[in-house]
Formats: structure tokens, C-alpha cells, sequence
């Protein structure tokens, strides 16, 4: 049996994890990172990476397909095209090869030591790890749980044949003919609609009163009314119940059983952390409900333990774990660091795309005291007019009495890109004036930010 010492353990190399560990070798802290699987966790592996790479894929088809249709407004005719998934699926592969080895050559320059297998605790301080030539025994000053989450599985339709997760649906060699899909959050409409646009017939089955509950209707109308375009049915106020041949059995609003016929059920109602099989029963660590409970310096309520990630619950965004993993890095290196986030921006690559930052306006308005919104549209903006995205628009909600920003939303073509923005003038604590008086660039549909904010002070220019 071998056994080492150091000063940091991180178990787990997903984003968070990988962060922490490099961050923490950068400092010339003693690190040893754990990970059963690939570096980059799910995000890079089965997650963010490969999704949008699929999602790209899919809006690149659909647009040839509508230029075969002699129906683009651009004036360009080609022949049908022909979508092979095996070779799409073959670059998306090679994108993520690349990636993970590039997250383990940033942590072999960091001076990071990385054990692969999977680690279980043997007390707060100790960690046993199932390697492939043993047990690798590891003591550590601090350790960082950076386990992550996992694909809810339902009890009535467990994945496996034609009933799969994301992690499938990411990994098919054929469009499917029809697709369910159970569960109209972002993870769902992101790949239904991807789908959808490489050519298969998609339901989604959402048992809330609308998809994307998460985010204000208003924010979401553009979403429903593309859904709709794309030919995809979507079922609301409806259950999953169970499978009978090839069809999801399906309870619908109005309490009538329904069949919808299906070569695969991709199943996603959402992520649960990954609690089990990493000795958690053997360490003494407050929960709250299912996930870890840790403070604002990531600590647990034992000494010495850190958790970052989807471990410790919402919002499960990759950026928050790579956030909180730097944080602790530079922590445990000695500097005084807390968790302080005005913002963590949620996208969600839908089409067309949706981001979030700070407060809706529901949010804003239970604050109490009074607010401006001010909102520009797409329809009005050059760049957008250019590209063919004029649905959708900028939001930006801040206080009436001294103007301060308090939450900025927008929908539209490519508005992931915009997220940065966003969150730099939450941060920064900026009012509508900072941002209506910082010049934008033209044509580019960051102006429609400048804009929503003049218009918040009422003189908006171009509308």
C-alpha cells in the first residue's frame, strides 16, 4: 500500500476541481488531485463542451437545409445537404480530446501531482484511492470535495435502450426519427431543439405550465414562439409515466393517458450532486437537503474540508465551481479570500440563446422600494437585422432612486456573449448612467445594452 502527504487534496477535476488545483500549484502549495475519469468533468466531457459543439453543428445544417429550400432572404441556393452524426460526433470528439489534454498539461505546469481512481474517505484527513496498480493512500492538510453532480435518473424510466441522458444523446451515431424528450428545462430544450434542426420529429413532455420556468415568461416568449417553428411539440401540465413498446406513456394536463412515439426518450428533469461512494458516512458534514453546506469560504463544518461546485448546490454552473475553486486555492495558500458574487450568469443556448445576471424583475421588485426596467429590441438593432436575429431584446433592471443596476437579462442570436458584459457591471456595481454613457461599439448588438439603459433613463436613442 503507498501512501503520500501534501498539503491540498482536490477530489474531483472537473472545472471546479481543475481550478482549485491549478490555482493552487500556481501559489506553490503541495497538491494532489484525484479523478476516476478524463479531466474537465462533466462540463468538458459530457457536458458544455460537447453540447454546444453538437448545438453549432445543428444550426450550421439547418441553415444549409434552408438554403437548399431556395427560401434564404441572403440569396443563396445550394443542393440538399446530407448530415453524417457519426462524423459530427467524431469532431465533437476530437474538441474534447484536445481540451482534456490541455487541462492535464495546465496542471503538470502548475506542479500538480494527479492520481487517477476513485478516492474514498477514510477520515477528514486521509483518503484512500482504488488505482490501478493499488491502493494509493493520501494524507492531506486540506481537502477540497469537488465530486460534482449526475443525471437524475426517474424510477419509472431508468436509462438504458432507447431511454437515454444527455450523456447519450451526445454520443449517437444517428439522428433519431422522433425524439421525447422529458423535461423542458435548458438542458432538455438545448438538446431537443439541436435535434430538432437536424431533422427529427421532437415532443417535449414538461409537467410545469411552461418550459424554462426557471426564467421570466417574458424572457422566454422568443424560445416558445422558435419551438414552435421547429415543428416541436411540447406537451404542458403533462407526466412521463412509464414506456410501452416504442412510446412514452404519457398523463397530460387534463388528466387523459396518451402515447407519443419515440426511437429514443432523452430524460432530463435535472442534476443531483454526487454524494455516494466517496465515504461520506465516514466524515461528519452538515447537509442541507441533499447537498454539502459550506460557508462563504467554501468550508464544511469540518475543519480542514472544503466543498466547491455542484456538490453544494444552485446555481450548478460550471463557472461558479472554477470561481469558487480559486477562491479556496487562494485561501488555503494563506490570502484572505470570502465568496462576494453580486452575479453568476446563467446562459442557456437555446435559440435563440438566453442569458441572466443579477435580479429579474420579480426578484428586483420584492426587494421592496421602487424600480426602472428599460428594454431594447433586436427588431431595432443593425447588427442583429444583419444576421437574421431580430427576436429578442435587452433588459436591464436597476433602482429608482439612485439608478444603481441591479439585474441585466437578454434573449436573442447569440446573446451568450454578452454574459461577460453583463456580469462585469454587476460587479462593478455599475448605475444606468456608467453603462448609457460607455460607448459601444457599432454595429454590434452590445449597443442594445447602451440602449435598454438610456431607455431605463428615458431617452433612448434608437427607439
Amino acid at each position: 500500500m503507498k501512501e503520500i502527504s501534501c498539503k491540498l487534496l482536490v477530489i474531483g477535476a472537473g472545472p471546479g476541481g481543475y481550478v482549485c488545483a491549478i490555482r493552487a500549484g500556481q501559489l506553490g502549495v503541495d497538491t494532489v488531485i484525484v479523478e476516476v475519469g478524463k479531466p474537465g468533468g462533466t462540463c468538458l466531457n459530457v457536458g458544455c463542451i460537447p453540447s454546444k459543439a453538437l448545438i453549432h453543428a445543428a444550426e450550421e445544417f439547418e441553415k444549409v437545409s434552408h438554403m437548399a429550400g431556395g427560401n434564404s432572404p441572403l440569396g443563396i441556393s445550394v443542393t440538399a445537404p446530407v448530415l453524417d452524426l457519426a462524423r459530427t460526433v467524431a469532431w465533437k470528439d476530437g474538441i474534447v480530446s484536445r481540451l482534456n489534454s490541455g487541462v492535464a498539461g495546465l496542471l503538470k505546469k502548475a506542479g500538480v501531482k494527479t492520481v487517477h481512481g476513485w478516492a474514498t474517505f477514510r477520515d477528514g484527513k486521509t483518503v484512500a484511492v482504488e488505482t490501478e496498480t493499488g491502493v494509493q493512500v493520501i494524507r492531506a492538510e486540506a481537502i477540497v470535495i469537488a465530486t460534482g453532480s449526475a443525471p437524475v435518473e426517474l424510477p419509472f424510466l431508468p436509462f438504458g435502450g432507447p431511454v437515454i441522458s444527455s450523456t447519450e444523446a451526445l454520443a449517437l451515431s444517428e439522428v433519431p426519427k422522433k425524439l421525447a424528450v422529458v423535461g423542458g428545462g435548458y438542458i432538455g430544450l438545448e438538446l431537443g431543439i439541436a435535434f430538432a434542426k437536424m431533422g427529427a420529429e421532437v415532443t417535449v413532455v414538461e409537467a410545469l405550465p411552461r418550459v424554462l420556468a426557471q426564467y421570466d415568461a417574458e424572457l422566454t416568449r422568443p424560445v416558445v414562439k422558435r419551438l414552435t417553428a421547429l415543428g416541436i411539440e411540447v406537451m404542458l401540465g403533462a407526466r412521463a409515466k412509464g414506456t410501452k413498446g416504442d412510446a412514452l406513456l404519457v398523463e397530460t394536463a387534463d388528466g387523459k393517458s396518451a402515447k407519443v412515439a419515440a426511437d429514443k426518450i432523452l430524460v432530463t428533469v435535472g442534476r443531483k450532486p454526487v454524494t455516494e461512494g466517496w465515504g461520506l458516512d465516514q466524515i461528519d458534514l452538515d447537509m442541507a437537503g441533499k447537498f454539502i453546506r459550506i460557508d462563504d469560504q467554501c468550508r464544511t463544518s469540518m475543519r480542514g474540508v472544503f466543498a466547491i461546485g455542484d456538490v453544494t448546490g444552485e446555481p450548478m454552473l460550471a463557472h461558479r465551481a472554477m470561481a469558487q475553486g480559486e477562491m479556496v486555492a487562494e485561501f488555503v495558500a494563506g490570502h484572505k479570500r470570502s465568496w462576494d458574487k453580486r452575479s453568476i450568469p446563467a446562459v442557456c443556448f437555446t435559440d435563440p440563446e438566453l442569458v441572466m445576471a443579477g435580479l429579474s424583475p420579480e426578484e428586483a421588485k420584492a426587494l421592496g422600494g421602487e424600480i426602472k426596467i428599460g428594454m431594447f429590441p433586436f427588431a431595432a438593432n443593425g447588427r442583429a437585422m444583419t444576421k437574421l436575429g431580430e427576436d429578442g431584446f435587452v433588459r436591464v433592471v436597476a433602482r429608482a432612486d439612485n439608478h444603481l443596476v441591479l439585474g441585466i437579462q437578454a434573449v436573442g442570436q447569440g446573446v451568450s456573449e454578452l454574459a461577460a458584459a453583463f456580469g462585469l457591471a454587476l460587479e462593478m456595481g455599475s448605475r444606468l448612467e456608467d453603462i448609457a454613457g460607455t460607448i459601444h461599439a457599432h454595429p454590434t448588438q452590445g449597443e442594445g445594452f447602451q440602449e435598454a439603459a438610456l431607455k431605463a433613463l428615458g431617452h433612448a436613442l434608437h427607439i
